[in-house]
């Protein structure tokens, strides 16, 4: 069995270097094929680019990898945290594939709907859910994760008058620990999300409130996303089956009857290999909590980045080629309003960069440490600092990669600076040609007339009115 298993891994490997190595290629056609076809303008020097193959591929791996390790018939949901990547049309790609959505916000369940996602498809979770989200939820019938003792004394006077198809589960933090990057772990002893499990009565309290409601049968946790190691995330789900275990006992029945997992399986920003993988992840839980894959238990995911981050680029003019203190710097249009994550915390969030000739070609030459700048006003809009790339020329093209999920989906307005087009491309299979490659617009470019009317334009004398 450890053989067989060894053998997987290694085949699994393989399996994703490959698929690194295509990325690379269609990634590579792409930019080539955005510079002639016009995608780059002066009025739009920045562009974003999405491989729908690689999405599709990454959709595909999620469904094998859960298949592989549960029961024949276990009931799987595969929602896609829309905060990552929060465009209609990606979410409709994701719907296509069979993926569903996990919502935390209005907006992002009307994203949802617009993209037909049914509501039977769709999770909410949020820490600050409004009496009139919730009742909106249970009138589409849209599964609800409560976070608190307050928010089910909130559906307790809701439910009577609003009878619903609703699923309804409560989020608890196992409280197992951090990883790497604070901000991002909600599995620590004092994160805001969930009912803290570990304090005092709180698990005799998370019990009994099932016991209470007939109607809560579902318990959801995420122990957080980047930087979390797999096995912290797995402990914490094997915390929350125990507890699903513990609950219908007490219960005398099968009263909660799915756990949702939650998401935030790590990705690697430092080559093209999709590493760790959904496989890796679920074969894990599978030798971590063995029962939960036995086919009692649905189970919901939540993964967002790790579907989208590998297949994005953010492609980018060099506006002007410099120096200071004898370093070598492009300035770039690809900056803070695209890449907040990286310019804030550099650290944690390093970014690949690729440097391309004007045509778009991978840029020949020696390695040269330069600073690759963006163009905010402020001294810290610096995408890669003393990176060795070929030497940057005013007119040639950097790509930011990895960025198909948190960057610029999510838009940062620094300076008014717009927010760029956003284009999916496929390619033409085996042709290393661009002749083939067909863009479609996700999102147009934004303008200067939208910049103004979204910060009040339409209302200039407003402050100044008798």
């Amino acid at each position: 069995m450890v053989e067989d298993t060894r053998k997987d891994e290694e085949a699994g490997k393989d399996y994703e270097e490959r698929r690194g190595v295509e990325a690379a290629g269609r990634r590579d056609l792409a930019v080539r094929a955005a510079v002639e076809q016009g995608l780059l303008t002066e009025t739009a020097p920045v562009v974003a680019l999405l491989d729908v193959a690689g999405i599709r591929a990454s959709a595909a791996a999620l469904h094998a990898a859960f298949a592989a390790v549960g029961a024949p018939g276990t009931r799987v949901l595969h929602a896609f945290a829309v905060k990552a990547s929060p465009l209609v049309p990606v979410l409709r790609l994701l719907h296509a594939e069979g993926i569903g959505a996990e919502v935390a916000s209005p907006g992002e369940l009307g994203l949802a709907r617009a993209a037909g996602i049914l509501p039977d498809r769709t999770v909410l979770d949020s820490p600050a859910k409004t009496p009139a989200e919730l009742r909106e939820a249970l009138a589409l019938g849209i599964a609800v994760n409560a976070d608190n003792p307050q928010e089910l004394t909130r559906l307790d006077a809701l439910l009577p008058s609003a009878p619903t198809r609703s699923p309804i589960g409560l989020r608890v933090n196992p409280q197992t620990g951090s990883g790497s990057i604070g901000a991002l772990s909600t599995a620590t002893a004092t994160s805001k999300f969930g009912v803290a499990l570990r304090d005092e009565g709180a698990r005799a309290w998370v019990v009994q409130a099932f016991l209470d409601r007939p109607w809560l049968t579902r318990l959801h946790t995420h122990s957080g996303s980047q930087g979390v190691p797999l096995a912290l995330m797995a402990e914490g789900v094997r915390t929350v089956y125990e507890l699903a275990e513990e609950i219908n006992a007490a219960a005398g029945r099968r009263q909660v009857d799915t756990i949702d997992i939650g998401g935030g399986l790590p990705v690697n920003f430092a080559s093209d290999d999709e590493t760790p993988t959904h496989a890796e992840y679920a074969r894990l839980l599978k030798s971590t909590v063995p029962r939960l894959f036995d086919g009692r238990y649905g189970l919901v995911t939540e993964f967002g980045r790790s579907l989208l981050a590998k297949h994005g680029t953010v492609l980018a003019r060099v506006e002007y080629a410099k120096s200071a203190g004898g370093r070598p710097i492009a300035v770039t249009h690809a900056g803070v309003q695209v890449a907040t994550r990286t310019v804030y915390n550099p650290e944690s969030w390093p970014l690949r960069i690729a440097a391309y000739d004007a045509e778009g070609r991978p840029k020949d030459g020696p390695d040269v440490a330069q600073d690759i700048a963006g163009p905010a006003c402020f001294a810290g809009d610096v995408l890669a600092t003393d990176r060795p790339l070929p030497l940057l020329e005013q007119g040639d093209l950097v790509a930011a990669l990895d960025t198909g999920a948190y960057y610029f989906a999510n838009h940062y307005a620094y300076n008014s600076l717009a927010r760029p087009g956003v284009h999916g491309f496929t390619t033409p299979g085996t042709d290393t040609t661009t002749h083939g490659v067909r863009f479609a617009t996700v999102r147009a470019p934004q303008t200067v007339a939208e910049i103004v009317a979204e910060s009040g334009g339409g209302h200039p004398d407003a402050l100044v009115r008798d």
